[in-house]
C-alpha cells in the first residue's frame, strides 16, 4: 500500500522548530509570560494567545482572499501575508496554518512555511512591516478528504524591543475539493412544449483515491437562458442523487440553453456547468 504523508505528520520538527516564542521583559511576572514556550511544551499544548507589549498583528491575508482549491493531483503554492507593528520596529514573523476544533486539539496537524522558517517581513515604516510566508500543499499527498473545509492560521510577530504578540487563529481560510458539473438536455432537436430531460453530474475530487466522485445529496439549480439573451434565470432546484447525477424535465418552450448552478459548501467550491443548446421546432 502506498504510505501517504499528511499535513499531521508536519506537526514534528518542521513545525515546531520553527516556533519560538521570545523571552518577555525581565520585570514581567516569572510565572507567566516570561516564560519561553520550548518545541516539547508547544507539541503538548499549544500555544496560548499572548501579547507582550505594544506589537499587533493585522491584515490577515491567505491565498489573496481566495478559498486554496485543489484537484486530485494538484500542488499549489500559495501566500500568506500580514502586517505586524511596534513602536520599535518588527525583528521577525512567523505563520503556522492548522487544523481542527482548537489548536491544544489538532485533527489535520499543522504546516510552517515551504523554507521551514519565518516569514519575509519587510519594513514599510519604522514601526510597521509586512510579513509574507509562501506553503506548498499537494493533494494527494499532504491531504486526506477530511481536511477539506475551515483552517486557521497562528501567527506571531516580536518588535525588536521584545514585545510580541501570539495568536492561535488570528484568521480562517478554506481549502477545498475542486468541483466539476455537467448538463445535458434531450432530445433535440424538440416539438414545442414537447418534455424534455436535463441530465448531468455534480462531482468533486478524491484526494485519496486519485479521481472524480459523485457528490451527493446537494442542491442543485437549474438554469435557462433563452437565444440571443446574456442572462439566465433559475428554472427549479434539483438534488443530487447517487453518484451525484442529475435529472429533471421540463416543456420545451424555446430555443435556448440549460445549465446546473452548484453554490458550493464549506468543503467544496462553487461550480457552474457550460450551457447546452437546445433548438425547440
Amino acid at each position: 500500500m502506498r504510505m501517504r504523508a499528511t499535513l499531521a505528520a508536519v506537526t514534528g520538527a518542521l513545525a515546531l522548530s520553527a516556533v519560538v516564542v521570545p523571552a518577555a521583559h525581565a520585570d514581567d511576572e516569572p510565572s507567566t509570560a516570561s516564560v519561553a514556550r520550548t518545541a516539547e511544551s508547544f507539541a503538548a499544548n499549544g500555544p496560548l494567545d499572548t501579547v507582550i507589549g505594544d506589537t499587533k498583528i493585522s491584515n490577515v491575508v491567505v491565498n489573496g482572499g481566495k478559498a486554496v482549491v485543489l484537484g486530485t493531483t494538484t500542488r499549489k503554492t500559495f501566500t500568506v501575508s500580514f502586517t505586524a507593528t511596534d513602536d520599535s520596529g518588527i525583528d521577525w514573523g512567523q505563520a503556522i496554518l492548522w487544523h481542527g476544533p482548537d489548536f491544544d486539539h489538532l485533527d489535520g496537524g499543522a504546516v510552517a512555511d515551504s523554507s521551514d522558517d519565518r516569514a519575509v517581513c519587510t519594513a514599510v515604516s519604522a514601526t510597521t512591516s509586512t510579513c509574507k510566508s509562501s506553503y506548498t500543499v499537494k493533494a494527494n499527498t499532504d491531504l486526506l478528504n477530511a481536511l477539506a473545509g475551515g483552517w486557521k492560521v497562528w501567527a506571531l510577530a516580536q518588535g525588536t524591543d521584545g514585545d510580541y504578540v501570539q495568536k492561535d487563529n488570528v484568521k480562517g481560510f478554506k481549502i477545498q475539493r475542486a468541483s466539476k458539473l455537467t448538463v445535458n438536455a434531450a432530445p433535440e432537436p424538440v416539438k414545442k412544449n414537447k418534455t424534455i430531460t436535463i441530465t448531468g453530474k455534480l462531482s468533486r475530487a478524491n484526494w485519496e483515491t486519485e479521481k472524480y466522485a459523485g457528490y451527493t445529496d446537494q442542491a442543485v439549480k437549474l438554469q435557462f437562458k433563452k437565444k440571443g439573451s446574456s442572462t439566465y434565470t433559475d428554472v427549479k432546484t434539483v438534488e443530487s442523487g447517487s453518484g451525484g447525477a442529475l435529472k429533471t424535465t421540463v416543456k420545451a418552450a424555446q430555443d435556448g440553453y440549460f445549465r446546473y448552478v452548484f453554490a458550493g459548501t464549506s468543503t467544496t467550491p462553487a461550480v457552474k456547468a457550460t450551457g447546452d443548446f437546445i433548438d425547440v421546432q
